[in-house]
């Protein structure tokens, strides 16, 4: 299957990244995932070998976002996200398919993560050592686990009491604050995604639509001679990325 363009087809991986993050809607929604297909990554790449910024986002702020990105999903045997260019195409999908709350949001998380880093280990973050850039990372998703613990919460909350309905399911506990947690104050229906969670949402969506992601991280067969609807899984064989 092609494209007419003959693009290679990314909706595939969309899903399948959105399946990583438990099924919820990006940030952005529809926009977001059409400007991914479209074109993210030719646009990002653009970016990246410029050395120019995009919108708001500076070269310095990119390379930033390439430093999260990178400590989120590191090079391992394949390339790590920052290989896959994923700052630039945050940066691209950021300022094209965000609305303003959520880019300020998203601007104040860099600025953030920068201060937490300088509290935590004296430096900048992109100047922090790999377990230090690591170990700030790991407090911050559970941060935001909490975080949207809470909204989500919140919002089946005021589903419930817009259709007079006062019962929350007793499942809805286990989205509480984990002991120790301390999400932001006074978190309502109307509260922002957590910061942290679009990088993450981004970074993922960003590596594994990218070229990188598809021939390195996953397998990919451009032209199959055959469609095997169910083949034997050999423990630790790579995921199979779709084709256009």
């Amino acid at each position: 299957m092609t494209t007419r363009d003959g693009m290679i087809d990314r909706r595939e991986a969309i899903r399948r990244v959105s399946a990583l993050l438990g099924g919820v809607a990006f940030v952005g929604g529809r926009p977001l995932l059409e400007a991914s297909e479209r074109y993210g990554h030719a646009r990002a790449a653009l970016i990246a070998e410029s050395g120019a910024g995009v919108g708001p986002f500076t070269a310095a702020d990119i390379a930033l976002l390439d430093e999260v990105a990178d400590t989120i999903l590191p090079p391992t045997k394949t390339p790590g996200a920052k290989a896959a260019k994923v700052g630039a195409f945050m940066a691209v999908m950021v300022t094209d398919t965000y609305d303003a709350r959520d880019q300020q949001v998203f601007r104040d998380g860099m600025t953030a993560i920068d201060e937490e880093s300088q509290k935590t280990n004296g430096v900048a973050f992109r100047k922090a050592k790999s377990r230090q850039r690591l170990a700030l990372l790991q407090e911050l998703d559970r941060r935001q686990k909490a975080h949207m613990d809470a909204l989500e919460t919140a919002r089946t909350a005021r589903d419930a009491e817009k259709k007079g309905d006062a019962y929350v399911p007793d499942q809805r506990k286990e989205m509480a604050p984990a002991p120790g947690v301390n999400p932001a104050a006074a978190i309502t229906a109307d509260s922002p995604t957590h910061y942290f969670r679009m990088m993450k949402e981004l970074t993922l969506l960003g590596y594994f639509t990218s070229e990188i992601g598809c021939t390195k991280a996953l397998q990919y067969v451009e032209s199959p001679g055959r469609f095997d609807p169910c083949v034997p899984y050999v423990r630790g064989t790579r995921a199979w990325a779709p084709h256009a």
